[in-house]
């Protein structure tokens, strides 16, 4: 593993940018999401009115890597929760920062569980540090009980990446592969888009945003439909479409 500092750096995007870089020094497919990760490629998000705190850091991997995230974090100078990695090791690991008030590094593997499940297993090469502004942007819509952070975050993606057909923006071949295919995913994300924007018009000054939230909006109702998708959309809201997160879910 290539020599990096051990010592974690206390701003949570400088200290992100240290882990993705040693990350891609010793070839491990990691990337950041959640808040920071947006913070890191969103320039929106470091100004007013979309700049927030971040407490965590938090990350995605693949789970057959899962014991060589360990090392590297370990390494990194992080000290992990081993009763937590040992119960649910398969689906998440934690590792605490003890220089910096014990905050958390939360790493995914292949995929985040939340209302909806957002598969990441084979998205973990496509741009460098992060995930892409696409599955950024799901990352958020896909919370249907969606809070102030919730909001901010997607409005400081859309706010600096445009609906585009690659993956340096917020891909529409991404958008379309999992919400064409998912009629709850889609609700879900429809319902939170339609909030984004009345939150966008509450705060103003982010003309921007709302002029993609509405082209966004486009999108999801002439996106193509699959006929599972089509085969759910009958029986509509009359069952509950999204899941309930479980106690081991955090922010991000």
């Amino acid at each position: 593993m290539a020599e990096v500092a051990a010592r974690t750096i206390e701003d949570p995007l400088a200290e992100a940018q240290r882990v993705a870089d040693a990350a891609a020094a010793a070839g491990l497919p990691l990337r950041a999401t959640g808040g920071v990760a947006i913070a890191m490629i969103s320039p929106s998000a470091r100004t007013a009115p979309l700049q927030r705190a971040y407490g965590d850091i938090d990350f995605v991997a693949r789970s057959g890597d899962a014991s060589d995230v360990i090392a590297f974090f370990t390494h990194l100078g992080y000290a992990p929760e081993e009763q937590f990695n040992v119960l649910h090791g398969q689906r998440r690991l934690f590792f605490t920062d003890v220089e910096n008030g014990g905050r958390q590094a939360d790493v995914f593997l292949d995929r985040i569980e939340g209302c909806h499940t957002l598969e990441l297993r084979d998205r973990l090469d496509l741009v460098p540090a992060t995930l892409t502004p696409a599955d950024l942007l799901l990352s958020k819509l896909q919370v249907f009980q969606t809070n102030q952070k919730d909001f901010t975050d997607a409005l400081a993606i859309l706010s600096d990446h445009a609906l585009s057909d690659d993956e340096s923006g917020i891909s529409r071949r991404r958008l379309g592969d999992v919400l064409g295919s998912d009629w709850g995913w889609w609700k879900t994300v429809s319902i939170v888009t339609e909030r984004a924007g009345e939150f966008a018009d509450n705060q103003g000054g982010l003309e921007v945003a709302r002029g993609r939230i509405d082209e966004l909006s486009r999108e999801l109702e002439e996106m193509p439909k699959s006929r599972k998708w089509k085969m759910r959309s009958r029986i509509g809201e009359r069952a509950r479409w999204y899941e309930e997160p479980d106690e081991i879910e955090h922010e991000v």
